[in-house]
């Protein structure tokens, strides 16, 4: 039997304290400037403004928590640093980050009021507008938040683009495309299929830049519309990524009833996000993703795979699987 020891515990409640060390590093973008050049504590300190008081156990915090070498006093980024925290690479994961840092970081401050109180705890708690009424009504900062979830779903996007039997079928509607990066991708490695992003009419000209850049304007369109009001653009395959954990269980199922709908018989509904894993003890990223929703949602949470296979099935789908993708994503496919 393991000895009782207080070292997970330290570590995960005193979590806050690396977090913020991460979340400021990228705020100072500190990683894209290292990209350019490494540098000496001096020369960094020079560069972002840091009060020598506290800029060498700031570096040297992130060197022992694997965000930068250090050799021979010179500071510079990690492989992966370097790669997905340099702002200036399509690669940059840092859109979240920066969003975490500026709202999340603060609101999760409250997650034992949002415990006790069912209620969200963010801008709307303090008689603000709603997140998405809030973004979309300012064309700057959805633009940005657009950006960030293309950071966080590129690698699974890519993962779904070449997993998935897409030989098998000739269109593809992504429902809640946002930038429009996971149907890029799907077109991208599947150069037969036809796609359509389909969000609210803000989204527009983001998706049409991102489309544009990704040369793949004849091929992939943008149809505005709300999957509130209306019907679901018919294709052969419905994507929905990180769009039915936003949304309470009658809300979620109402979606792939509109899904079903939309699809023709031997279509596929293709659901992915951060799915928790059926006896809900591994994928602790996406139980938090959970409490992120509680934070953020008026009754949005994630669920396992045994879940949405199961609201599949009662909206009719005939087979249904789960399959992962990469890190804490997994994706569901429905087959009509």
């Amino acid at each position: 039997m393991n000895e009782p020891h207080p070292d997970h515990i330290l570590q995960v409640g005193l979590g806050f304290w690396a977090s913020k060390t991460l979340l400021s590093a990228v705020e100072l973008e500190l990683f894209t400037e290292l990209a350019n050049r490494p540098a000496t504590l001096v020369e960094l300190s020079a560069r972002l403004g840091l009060h020598p008081r506290s800029a060498r156990d700031f570096l040297d915090t992130l060197v022992a928590l694997e965000f930068l070498e250090r050799k021979d006093g010179v500071y510079s980024n990690t492989p992966s640093t370097d790669l997905f925290l340099d702002k200036r690479k399509p690669s940059y994961l840092g859109g979240m980050l920066e969003m975490a840092n500026q709202r999340l970081y603060p609101f999760w401050g409250n997650l034992t009021t949002a415990l006790r109180s069912g209620e969200p705890q963010n801008e709307a708690s303090r008689g603000g507008e709603d997140l998405f009424a809030a973004l979309y009504a300012d064309p700057a900062r959805l633009r940005d938040f657009l950006k960030a979830m293309t950071g966080l779903s590129h690698g699974a996007n890519m993962a779904i683009a070449c997993k998935f039997p897409f030989a098998n079928y000739k269109s593809a509607v992504d429902v809640g495309t946002a930038q429009g990066d996971l149907i890029a991708q799907i077109a991208l490695t599947n150069p037969h299929i036809t796609g359509i992003g389909f969000d609210l009419p803000g989204v527009a000209p983001i998706f049409e830049d991102y489309i544009a850049e990704n040369g793949l304007d004849g091929r992939v369109r943008f149809q505005p519309g709300s999957f509130f009001d209306g019907p679901i653009p018919r294709a052969e395959v419905v994507t929905m990524g990180h769009i039915l954990h936003d949304w309470d269980l009658d809300t979620k199922k109402m979606l792939i009833c509109k899904a079903y709908d939309a699809l023709p018989t031997g279509g596929s509904l293709v659901v992915y996000e951060s799915i928790i894993d059926d006896d809900r003890r591994k994928n602790a990223f996406g139980l938090l993703m959970s409490l992120n929703m509680l934070i953020e949602t008026r009754g949005g949470f994630d669920y396992t795979g045994a879940d949405c296979m199961g609201w599949m099935k009662e909206a009719s789908f005939r087979e249904t699987r789960v399959e992962h993708l990469v890190g804490p994503e997994s994706m569901v496919v429905g087959i009509k």
